[in-house]
């Protein structure tokens, strides 16, 4: 069945009234899309500080929220202490250039990317555990089903130190881990499940919102999707141990959080818990306004559009933990001196001096000569829980998304200099390893390593460096990357 957006971002259709005066012209836009924008530009213009400061609504599967009390206290502001450059108030910053990021900045004009105004990848990137702390990270016996059903992280971790599962099968993939290398100290288990051991300490609890999505989301692209079971030997010669595709993603999720893999990175966090602002709910201090929306649109349009890969999207700017690897956009335009919406860019360019009702005049990039109007739907891949389905494909992902509001600041060419959000509450950081990155262990085995076929037990070098590099929490990327060669046969 097609969805329309209105009914994909649960919001509700607005009945168009005619205008007028001179008609308005027929470019083809969906009327309910049509719809939905001019009814926020018009909540925009009557009340801009509350626009500015409302939460874009968003569609699909939410990410993992942080606690009442951190809400409530604001400190979901400052829970990750992420530092940033200032930048200058007009401009993008030197730590908010698209360059620095995309795999290649080829479109810089507006007119250019009308071509590929909506642009979805051939496979999402896939969806997996974000492997909470509380839970035992990669420790936590998902499929088990005596684990206990509690977000208390000393009863969990208690369980799967003191508790056999049943089946050898409902082992958790950290444990699993341990078997396969041959590690009878259980180092890597035992490393997950002391992960949240100095928060419990110190404040009697763990936040439910700490895991590991920061390996996920660039593991999710960045590594091969496993899709089927595999049963291997372990390091005794003796025992079988099947690897389901959540186990699979548990560890190179794991590989990609506790290693340092090569990332390109642009914007920032405010770790200000309530930034001054203008009269029109604009934040005033550089280091709170994170990525710029000119900078916003060069990326996503030519990541996903034209390199046709992903890049991880953080948006802490609620109460949702967000990073996130981007899926797909879609935008049309809209007209900032009549608040019309168009997906025909002649009809929503505006000249600086015909903008007479511009709220961000003062801001506008210098060398500013058109200003045009943009409402981007993104989407993107979020997590879902374990399990021992397979096999494993696109169809299992869960995907949600956001509609984000700004207007770009246009040069005499037409090229993409700056720009201005409608909302605060936009992404604020955007990263992405280079294509071909590996995440390499600690101690991994360099040179030319053996072709393990599961049939035989791992190599006795990757047992000593696997072992090795449990101590730091670290999987070896040679048996990662064979457990997902094997799941893909």
């Amino acid at each position: 069945m097609k969805m329309t957006l209105s009914k994909m971002f649960g919001l509700g259709a607005v009945v168009l009234a005619a205008a007028c005066g001179e008609p308005e012209p027929a470019d083809g836009l969906d009327p309910v899309v049509k719809g939905e924008i001019e009814d926020a530009l018009a909540r925009f213009e009557q009340d801009p500080r509350a626009f500015m400061d409302a939460i874009p609504v968003k569609a699909g599967a939410p990410s993992p929220t942080f606690s009442a009390e951190v809400i409530a206290s604001r400190e979901f502001i400052t829970a990750k202490n992420v530092r940033r450059k200032d930048g200058p108030a007009d401009a993008p910053g030197s730590n908010d250039q698209a360059k620095n990021l995309v795999d290649s900045l080829t479109l810089t004009n507006l007119a250019d990317m009308h071509s590929i105004r909506s642009a979805a990848l051939t496979e999402s990137a896939w969806s997996d555990d974000y492997w909470a702390i509380y839970a035992g990270v990669t420790a936590k016996r998902y499929s088990d089903p005596s684990f206990p059903s509690s977000e208390d992280w000393k009863v969990l971790t208690d369980y799967v130190r003191t508790k056999q599962p049943v089946s050898a099968d409902d082992l958790s993939p950290a444990e699993k881990y341990d078997l396969l290398v041959g590690d009878a100290n259980k180092t890597m288990t035992k490393f997950n499940l002391d992960e949240g051991k100095s928060y419990y300490t110190s404040s009697g609890k763990v936040e439910t919102w700490m895991g590991i999505c920061h390996g996920w989301a660039p593991a999710s692209y960045m590594v091969q999707r496993p899709t089927k079971v595999t049963e291997v030997l372990a390091a005794d010669g003796k025992t079988k141990i099947k690897f389901y595709p959540s186990d699979i993603k548990a560890l190179a999720s794991l590989l990609w959080a506790q290693t340092s893999p090569t990332t390109k990175f642009i914007g920032g966090r405010c770790n200000v818990k309530d930034p001054a602002k203008d009269a029109n709910g604009r934040i005033k201090d550089t280091s709170c306004r994170d990525t710029n929306a000119g900078t916003w649109h060069l990326a996503v349009v030519n990541q996903i559009g034209k390199a046709r890969r992903s890049m991880v999207v953080d948006a802490t700017y609620d109460y949702e933990v967000w990073n996130q690897p981007v899926y797909s956009y879609s935008y049309s335009y809209f007209n900032p001196q009549t608040n019309k919406a168009y997906q025909t860019l002649s009809y929503a360019k505006v000249a600086v001096a015909s903008y007479t009702n511009d709220k961000f005049k003062a801001y506008r990039a210098p060398g500013t000569t058109h200003v045009v109007g943009v409402a981007m739907d993104v989407r993107w891949t979020v997590e879902t829980h374990p399990s021992h389905a397979t096999p494993d494909s696109a169809t299992r992902d869960a995907l949600s998304g956001a509609r984000y509001l700004y207007t770009l600041e246009l040069d005499s060419t037409g090229k993409i200099i700056g720009g201005e959000w409608h909302q605060n509450a936009h992404p604020d950081f955007l990263w992405t390893p280079p294509p071909g990155t590996r995440a390499v262990s600690y101690s991994e085995p360099t040179g030319t390593q053996p072709v393990w076929d599961g049939k035989t037990a791992v190599p006795s070098a990757w047992q000593t460096a696997a072992r090795t590099a449990s101590v730091y929490g670290e999987p070896l990327a040679n048996v990662v990357e064979s457990l997902v060669k094997l799941s893909r046969q």
